[in-house]
């Protein structure tokens, strides 16, 4: 039995019993002042469990919970005022409300990450109280709004808003629980390790972005709404406050971001600590100097929270009892090699046209133009900084050229995004290579994306027929003892193999391979170029950039060489090692004087 299915058994008792004992907590005690504490507590988990979604699953570092939170407090307080009905009715359209301005708030910051996308939603917060403090019509203002008193008996007053809290905690968490298990989840993680991979492998990351964002919110604004219901009146100070939204992210970091559970076990230990801050040691500054103090001391020594630093040190300690895989082997299957290769097909299946591309003085692409036929292996070469990789971020999308044209099988697709490209045919391996790090190697075969679909999201993350095919790509490169591995673990050579096989699953028309052979011993890049050469006999059109000049000349045909941005000559590898020019700008005379040296023996 592996690590984690133990670990699963192990927290499984505690976290039942803890369950339910939050959930009938009001019949154990009558005690006011810690009903009140667990009511908050409830809250704050929605709040983090919704943050999980969009912070703890994408990366995308948001403090907007505590505006949402506001936002159904004062659609649950407005609709009960304004209109009237027993605020309860109103509690699913603060939900909606939220969950449509966290659509606005996606749509204005689509293209931040990080520290700007985090200053991003501290603006909407101090925004959305700034609206509220104003629109004194619709809000009182700074008076606030006062909701109707509960109507039933005072010996049961909080039970309805504890038990509401409970549902509207375990939906977040099936919510949460479900779209880690699908495609949609998939996509959130790999866009968390690194987007830029994300959309190279078919992640449609705006789209995603956005429905996090949404599905992040909804829960929370119910939330807010059965809050403001509970302490029968909202206002700007109240609902709409900077400290709520840092608790709430300290609630997620501490418990463990990413995990299911992470985020309401940290809920339950910040407001208790809360409690003891204002009713024991005066609040106040002292508040604010205990929470940044804790917020440090998670950073530097709890960086991962709570359950993931557990999980792992319980991982690691299993993995002692147990063989690795230190001395496990890279198993290429055995295959002969081709007699003969086909010749290429006349027609480029990929052409580009005139390509710029100027970072401040320096011009790194200077109207670049070449073609790959079909079913070739083409190679681009020359010397560092002639412009290769910054070529090849420029096909895929990786990047914005100033004019030119790429071409995919006679179509532009030079102002398509990277996801799309991906889903026309395009796949590519980096210089150095970009793995999805806390995955497993086999869920790293089965986060590309072919194509998309709204329906697609909510798919199983990884189907037999997936399954399958990954474990068959994985013996292709002969990393199949490696699949319940993170990426991570990997040595450099491992990931480059993992990487071409993630590339392969994406089933590509033309792949474009960045230093394939760089970093792994002389060995495998024979293997390589075997493996390479098969993939071509089955249809795949090769891009190679490449410095190991005997592999290019072996494998490729033909060669486009770059010097300082621009194709200086284009043919065969006979061809290409007699030309002046580019013996002068990349090969050099002792390359020539040595192939003329082994012609001579």
């Amino acid at each position: 039995m592996t690590a984690r299915p133990l670990l699963r058994r192990a927290w499984l008792l505690p976290v039942v019993v803890a369950c339910v004992l939050i959930a009938i907590f009001p019949t154990l005690t009558h005690n006011q002042y810690y009903q009140n504490m667990v009511i908050i507590s409830l809250v704050m988990a929605v709040g983090a469990s919704g943050l999980n979604i969009i912070t703890g699953f994408a990366g995308y570092p948001s403090l907007a919970q505590g505006a949402f939170l506001g936002i159904g407090a004062y659609t649950v307080a407005i609709g009960s005022v304004k209109v009237g009905g027993n605020p309860f009715y109103w509690v699913v359209l603060g939900g909606v409300v939220a969950a449509f301005m966290a659509l606005l708030l996606g749509l204005l910051s689509l293209r931040t990450r990080g520290f700007a996308f985090a200053i991003i939603t501290v603006s909407f917060l101090m925004l959305t109280r700034i609206i509220v403090q104003n629109w004194r019509g619709l809000t009182n203002g700074s008076n606030g709004l006062t909701l109707p008193l509960p109507t039933w008996s005072r010996e049961f007053m909080n039970w309805p808003f504890h038990f509401a809290l409970v549902v509207l905690l375990g939906l977040s968490l099936l919510l949460s629980w479900r779209i880690r298990r699908t495609k949609f989840g998939v996509g959130l993680i790999a866009m968390r390790e690194d987007e830029d991979k994300a959309g190279a492998v078919g992640v449609n990351s705006p789209t995603y972005k956005l429905l996090g964002f949404v599905c992040s919110a909804i829960f929370v604004g119910m939330a807010g709404g059965v809050y403001g219901y509970y302490l029968t009146f909202v206002d700007p100070i109240g609902m709409l406050g900077l400290l709520l939204s840092v608790q709430i992210i300290l609630s997620v970091l501490l418990g463990g971001k990413g995990t299911l559970w992470g985020p309401v076990l940290g809920a339950f230990i910040i407001e208790p600590l809360n409690e003891v801050a204002n009713n024991q040691l005066g609040g106040g500054n002292v508040r604010l100097v205990i929470f940044g103090g804790l917020l440090v001391l998670v950073v530097l020594l709890l960086p991962q929270g709570i359950i993931t630093t557990v999980r792992k040190r319980w991982t690691l300690y299993q993995e002692r009892k147990r063989p690795g895989l230190t001395g496990a082997r890279i198993e290429l299957c055995e295959r002969p090699m081709p007699a003969s290769r086909p010749a290429p097909s006349p027609v480029n299946i990929l052409e580009v046209r005139g390509l710029n591309k100027r970072f401040g003085g320096l011009q790194a692409v200077n109207d670049c133009s070449f073609g790959v036929p079909e079913g070739s292996i083409t190679a681009l070469i020359g010397p560092n900084g002639s412009g290769k990789t910054t070529v090849f971020n420029l096909i895929t999308g990786m990047m914005k050229p100033d004019s030119g044209e790429v071409l995919l099988d006679g179509k532009r697709i030079d102002s398509l995004p990277p996801w799309e490209r991906a889903h026309l045919g395009l796949g590519r391996t980096f210089q150095i290579t970009r793995l999805f790090g806390e995955m497993t190697v086999l869920e790293n075969l089965v986060a590309p994306l072919r194509d998309f679909t709204p329906g697609q999201l909510n798919l199983k993350a990884m189907s037999g027929e997936e399954r399958e095919k990954a474990e068959g790509l994985l013996a292709l490169v002969g990393m199949t003892a490696y699949r319940d591995r993170p990426a991570s673990a990997l040595s450099y050579g491992q990931r480059k193999l993992v990487e071409l096989a993630q590339v392969l699953a994406l089933e590509p028309r033309v792949i474009l391979l960045d230093e394939p052979a760089g970093g792994i011993n002389p060995t495998l890049i024979e293997r390589l170029g075997e493996l390479i050469v098969e993939l071509n006999q089955a249809g795949r059109t090769f891009l190679i950039v490449e410095h190991n000049m005997p592999f290019v000349m072996g494998l490729c045909d033909p060669i486009r060489v770059l010097a300082r941005g621009a194709t200086i000559c284009e043919g065969s590898p006979e061809y290409v090692q007699q030309d002046k020019c580019v013996l002068e700008a990349y090969l050099g005379g002792d390359y020539a004087a040595e192939r003329k040296g082994e012609e001579v023996a």
